[in-house]
């Protein structure tokens, strides 16, 4: 199930739902426009055929006889056709027509090519010709056209409002899946940028605060020491956190994913243990590595496993207090090759496992130079999805947390 929508996001998606449904709506009034127009087009043209070929079976004389005006007579093929007129105009000027038959209007009385007019209040597509010494005009009233324009509008009426309903929902629904990922991003943009300021604050702080101390006046050698060993830790971590941010800018904004080749994470883990070895010593850890001997074998960018195995012991080591252990292993089950970490540390409380892949969040409460800046699972977690790898956050039996990344096995030949 989507997250619920945020207030500006609905508003968004309804705006885009309204400009989509006015497009169609534009659209649907064209097409119903000229579907009305196309048949009108197709069925007058089939009456001007038939009064053209009425008149074409009129004889020589345009009469029935004597003074009689011609009768077309009835088609027996169609029972409901419209009504249809016929008045003969003698050379002497009458007009001669059936029982029943409107007056023809004198503007018609030289007709030709088929043109609509008014007769009596029927409107009918009227043509003539001459026939003899006299004239003949046939006429066929357009009821027939008139009744396919009325069903077909009121279709088109009828299936309008559904259409139109059906598209804004459907707008309003693909537009929130659509954008929910985008707002989703700029949310996270957004407090990345603000998490980063938070972070970047505090050293700069400390370091502007011990320049403008050593400024103020004349201080002893061992006061500058202090004031200088303070500045030197805060301006590492700042590069620390700086080289993370940039790190995962780039691998953010990266297009090609990298080229994959077999890496063995034996290899790749004891080369890390050996990178740790004096902050474990520095810090009296028990740093332990153990390996599948038959090897443990996977597709990867090897700069990529080497940054997320160097993420998990880094992190290990930091949480581990002054004389813990950390244990590094290397496995093969079920076709499957990982890397476990397990620390004697504090562990992860439950309520920060959800989060604990989230940048700039520490999962517990310590202080700043031994917590970081909260970059370091984001990170592997960025290499874990990149590289097809599955997490398993666990509690360690040395006490503190467990790190499991396991990818499928390449067997080498």
């Amino acid at each position: 199930m989507a997250p619920p929508a945020s207030p500006p996001l609905r508003r968004q998606s309804i705006r885009v739902a309204l400009a989509a449904t006015g497009v169609v709506a534009l659209v649907y009034v064209i097409i119903a426009a000229g579907v009305i127009a196309f048949t009108t087009i197709n069925l007058t043209a089939d009456v001007d055929r038939r009064i053209t070929g009425t008149i074409g079976r009129i004889p020589q004389g345009g009469r029935g006889g004597g003074d009689q005006p011609f009768d077309p007579g009835s088609d027996p093929s169609r029972p409901f056709a419209p009504r249809s007129f016929t008045w003969t105009i003698t050379a002497d000027g009458r007009v001669l027509a059936q029982s029943g038959t409107p007056s023809l209007p004198a503007a018609l009385l030289s007709v030709t090519s088929p043109v609509t007019a008014t007769i009596n209040g029927t409107v009918a597509r009227v043509a003539g010709r001459s026939v003899g010494s006299d004239r003949v005009v046939v006429a066929e009233a357009l009821d027939q056209v008139a009744d396919a324009q009325r069903n077909i509008l009121l279709g088109e009426l009828l299936i309008a409002p559904f259409l139109l309903v059906s598209v804004f929902a459907g707008a309003v629904v693909v537009g929130r899946r659509v954008a929910a990922p985008i707002e989703a991003s700029r949310r996270r943009q957004l407090d990345f940028t603000a998490d980063a300021s938070h972070e970047l604050r505090t050293p700069l702080s400390v370091i502007e605060a011990h320049t403008s101390l050593a400024l103020a006046q004349e201080r002893d050698a061992t006061w500058y020491r202090t004031a200088f060993t303070r500045v030197d830790r805060e301006s590492r971590r700042m590069r620390r956190l700086l080289e993370d941010m940039l790190w995962l800018a780039r691998f953010d904004a990266a297009e090609a994913p990298r080229a994959n080749e077999p890496v063995d994470l034996g290899i790749i883990v004891r080369q890390a243990a050996d990178r740790f070895d004096a902050v474990a010593e520095t810090r009296h850890l028990q740093l332990g590595v153990s390996t599948a001997q038959d090897g443990a074998v996977v597709a990867a960018a090897p700069d990529l496993i080497d940054r997320l195995v160097g993420v998990l012991i880094d992190n290990a080591c930091k949480y581990v207090p002054e004389g813990g252990r950390v244990d590094v292993t290397v496995g093969v089950d079920a076709g499957r090759a990982s890397v476990t970490v397990d620390d004697s540390g504090p562990g992860i409380r439950d309520e920060d496992r959800r989060r604990i892949f989230d940048r700039f969040h520490r999962s517990v409460a310590t202080s700043s130079e031994a917590g970081g800046a909260g970059l370091g699972l984001a990170i592997g977690d960025a290499i874990v999805q990149a590289t097809g790898g599955r997490w398993v956050v666990d509690r360690s039996p040395l006490g503190g947390a467990r790190f499991v990344v396991s990818w499928p096995a390449v067997a080498l030949g």
